[in-house]
């Protein structure tokens, strides 16, 4: 599974892991049984219990086709209305916890969820898959052409979750803090900042720490009293534990 970097609007990156190609076919499959047995229900419920082949007989052809095409319509329109209404998520994604989201951190829209499922003509189609197949194995961040026109990723959501994956912070009954205006962040941010401090520690990446420092401080409007940024960053998660869990 390859790395996918999001720069949030903090221009603070964050690391996810794409959704392996495995997964993704998995998903489709999943939700192409669904899509098939849509049809089997609608073609039992209304040709066999209705007769309604009987009754399209004395139609004239273009009744017939638009009945068939309203018929059609949600086997048609399965994945885009799906991933528009789950936020990037048909059933079949649910059930495998994989996702689309934008290249860019932003929640992807209606247009971009267009574009994937118009390119599903090339990628799926007209080519038994094989496009998409061979697009998604030499991306980089494991994308099909729909992905890439649209400016989209498929990340896998079954991350480890670990008290170090949070905003929770160790902090004892006697703590003090310093900078009650940490309540400024949110929780999101929180999150951020401590996602993106402990990768600064992990790679003694100082820039980041000083970057995620001045950042902090803008946001906030706190200013660094400790003269030592890891120290700053340190408390202003405690204080941010702090307030929360005592509002």
């Amino acid at each position: 599974m390859s790395e996918l970097t999001i720069n949030t609007t903090q221009n603070v990156n964050i690391n996810f892991t794409a959704a392996s190609v495995g997964e993704r076919i998995g998903a489709y499959f999943i939700d192409l049984l669904i899509k098939g047995a849509y049809l089997i229900v609608v073609g039992f419920v209304f040709f066999y219990l209705f007769n309604l082949d009987k009754i399209m007989d004395s139609m004239d052809d273009w009744s017939r086709i638009a009945i068939m095409m309203l018929l059609f319509l949600p086997f048609a329109f399965y994945s885009i209305v799906l991933e528009s209404i789950f936020e990037g998520q048909t059933l079949g994604k649910r059930l495998l916890k994989i996702k689309v989201v934008k290249i860019d951190g932003y929640q992807a829209s209606f247009g971009e969820y267009l574009m994937r499922w118009l390119f599903r003509i090339i990628d799926i189609n007209t080519s038994s898959g094989i496009i998409g197949l061979v697009t998604m194995i030499v991306s980089e961040k494991s994308q099909r052409l729909g992905d890439m026109v649209a400016g989209t990723a498929v990340i896998t959501l079954k991350n480890d979750i670990t008290i170090n994956s949070t905003i929770i912070e160790d902090i004892g009954n006697e703590y003090v803090p310093t900078y009650p205006l940490v309540i400024k962040l949110s929780d999101n941010d929180a999150r951020i900042i401590k996602e993106t401090f402990q990768a600064s520690l992990a790679k003694d990446d100082y820039e980041m720490i000083n970057k995620l420092k001045d950042k902090i401080e803008s946001v906030t409007g706190i200013k660094n009293q400790s003269g030592n940024n890891r120290d700053f960053i340190r408390t202003i998660l405690k204080d941010y534990n702090f307030y929360t869990q005592n509002m």
